[in-house]
């Protein structure tokens, strides 16, 4: 290829990422206006716009005020979450499988908040606290049995879906001694909801976000280097123990604040970082694409939850009912091209 091909090509696929994301960032705004006016009782763009801006609204101003904007908010911060901390597990080990809620780090803060409610009956700030340090402790203990003359991206999958086989046995053993009412509070959280969403639960996620987000970003490039393995990145530069280590603590501790408020939404960090693949194409850094990928699925996968069954549904069932088929097809597609996962 020619210096003027290789330019107009860069030049091509530059124009498509920036459309992709500003029309994922206007969906994300229509999504968001749309779940503050629509509900039980639907209030027009203006009676929202007054709530926002701190002005009194009869109705509207506990509605929207209390209820619909920080649950919006968490939905969006959460999405941002869970597709930055799922991209980055995917890119760094060379895996569409290499996904928090596949490799057992959600199933660690699973039980460790199961234990938390069941067992030591923790206020809901005990249990995020509790959910927060056992992500990070699992993350830990999967890095660390994978280590052996550096990870392995197969290695340290098989090591995490192993672990997470244990943790979901723990789980269900505790559900199984529980009490009714307790039972019954645990699996609201396992399920992945935004029921109940109160700005004590947002603000921890948009911090957790304002923080470590531009050290992911930081990290873009190396992160995206290290794809082409460990020797030649390394020959190109890059400290890859030194990154794999900061993207991995940032990664979990996104992925952990985002649990510990929402409780582990189903295949969202999965799904997020495939489909903003799809959507952008080949090279380049997909972080800020799979998170709005991620935003968004997690709004409309709310909203769908909330008014398009005669019965609500919690957000993690539809994410469940979504990405389930895709992790089927995709273990069926690298078996039939005698790839391996």
């Amino acid at each position: 290829m020619t210096a003027d091909s290789i330019a107009k090509s860069r030049k091509v696929r530059g124009n498509r990422r920036r459309w992709v994301i500003t029309i994922l960032a206007v969906l994300i705004t229509a999504v968001f206006s749309i779940t503050l006016m629509y509900g039980k009782t639907f209030y027009p763009p203006g009676d929202v716009l007054k709530v926002i801006l701190g002005e009194q609204v009869q109705g509207a101003t506990f509605t929207v005020g209390r209820l619909r904007i920080p649950r919006a908010v968490l939905a969006v911060a959460a999405g941002l979450c869970f597709g930055l901390a799922g991209i980055t597990f995917q890119t760094m080990l060379r895996n569409p499988l290499a996904s928090p809620d596949i490799i057992g780090i959600s199933a660690g803060a699973s039980a460790a908040a199961t234990f938390a409610i069941v067992t030591l009956s923790l206020s809901a700030t005990g249990v995020s606290i509790f959910a927060i340090t056992s992500g990070l402790v699992v993350a830990v203990l999967i890095y660390g049995l994978s280590f052996r003359s550096g990870v392995v991206g197969t290695r340290l999958i098989l090591i995490g879906i192993g672990i997470a086989a244990m943790l979901h046995s723990v789980t269900d053993y505790l559900l199984d001694q529980a009490a009714a009412w307790d039972q019954q509070e645990a699996m609201r959280w396992l399920t992945g909801s935004l029921n109940g969403a109160s700005w004590t639960q947002a603000i921890p996620v948009l911090i957790a976000l304002v923080v470590l987000t531009p050290v992911l970003l930081g990290q873009s490039r190396n992160l995206a280097m290290s794809q082409l393995g460990d020797d030649a990145a390394s020959a190109l530069g890059v400290r890859v123990d030194r990154t794999r280590l900061i993207v991995i603590v940032a990664a979990v501790g996104l992925l952990a604040f985002a649990t510990a408020a929402t409780g582990p939404i189903a295949f969202v960090a999965f799904l997020s970082g495939p489909i903003a693949a799809r959507l952008v194409g080949p090279n380049g850094s997909l972080l800020v694409p799979t998170a709005l990928v991620g935003a968004l699925l997690v709004l409309v996968a709310d909203f769908v939850g909330q008014f398009a069954f005669d019965t609500r549904y919690p957000v993690g069932v539809v994410t469940g009912v979504l990405g389930a088929p895709y992790l089927i097809y995709l273990i069926v597609r690298t078996n039939r091209a005698g790839g391996s996962l």
